[in-house]
């Protein structure tokens, strides 16, 4: 383990890219990423369908709502490219054979996700599940994507995720999200919050009731596990064995937002809020953890 508190995670910014934000206090082994509120579309996009159906499939403002992070010792990272452009949450295999023109060079592991048109590259869009583009996309398209924007979000997370486990020995790794407040039939209600850990596979069972035990005492409802259990990155950088934890949370747009304008409500300031003490509270338990497993002072 590196000794002191003087190593900091860098702010930098690959622009059209990612933005990661060091700690601006003293460094705790918590990181943040916001891999879906990015509205920068690049120039050679060219979607099917028009700006306010791609705004609608965007994690509004969580980069934002969760803004406070590094001022509480926590690295936040956040993507300005779109998700519906290339999907960091997805693995680079991902993909759908069907919105391809040619051959992919090697062997492609499409998920269910991908399966119904939402894999690394999307096919469809919107509970209609109208298609994104009125042609197919070139392989060297595609890979040029996967290269400029998928790699580097991937490439600032695991290396942000390296560094805290060697100055920790332990890290703890909250992945972002916001979802629409109703179901897709749009019948039932979903909960305020959903907080994913794969089935408790991605990160240790502690940290997830004591994210869902602190939400609930500050008046929200949550679930776990349940509609949402986390997708790739919680995966990908996850090793419980190895003290690497993952979780996902999903919050409520309806907290926070008009849906249909996707303006800030007037209750945004206190999830933003609300959101710092869960940081900060996440942050502590991760520093109670570090020092227990090396018995630091």
């Amino acid at each position: 383990m590196l000794k002191g508190r003087q190593l900091l995670i860098s702010t930098y910014t690959l622009p059209g890219v990612l933005t990661m934000i060091g700690p601006t206090a003293p460094m705790r082994p918590l990181l943040l990423d916001s891999p879906h509120s990015g509205t920068d579309y690049p120039a050679d996009f060219a979607p099917a369908v028009d700006r306010d159906t791609l705004l609608n499939a965007v994690d509004t403002a969580v980069d934002d709502l969760f803004g406070d992070g590094p001022k509480l010792g926590a690295a936040l990272l956040k993507a300005h490219f779109p998700r519906t452009y290339i999907d960091p949450n997805r693995a680079a295999d991902d993909i759908d054979a069907r919105l391809i023109d040619g051959r992919w060079p090697s062997l492609l592991a499409p998920t269910e996700k991908t399966r119904r048109g939402i894999g690394l590259i999307r096919r469809t869009i919107g509970e209609d599940e109208r298609a994104l583009y009125d042609r197919r996309l070139g392989v060297g398209e595609v890979q040029a994507r996967i290269r400029r924007y998928h790699a580097p979000y991937h490439r600032a997370l695991g290396e942000a995720v390296d560094l805290l486990a060697a100055h920790f020995g332990t890290v703890y790794h909250l992945n972002c999200h916001s979802m629409s407040s109703r179901s897709r039939q749009g019948v039932l209600r979903r909960p305020d919050i959903i907080l994913g850990d794969r089935d408790g596979t991605t990160c240790e069972a502690g940290f997830t009731s004591y994210a869902a035990e602190v939400l609930r005492g500050l008046g929200y409802r949550v679930r776990t596990n349940h509609i949402f259990k986390g997708v790739e990155l919680v995966r990908a950088f996850s090793d419980p064995a190895a003290d690497r934890h993952s979780l996902q949370i999903e919050i409520n747009k309806a907290l926070y937002i008009d849906e249909e304008t996707r303006r800030p409500s007037p209750a945004y300031a206190s999830l933003q809020a609300d959101l710092a003490q869960l940081t900060d509270c996440l942050a502590a338990y991760a520093e109670e953890r570090a020092r227990g497993r090396t018995g630091m002072a």
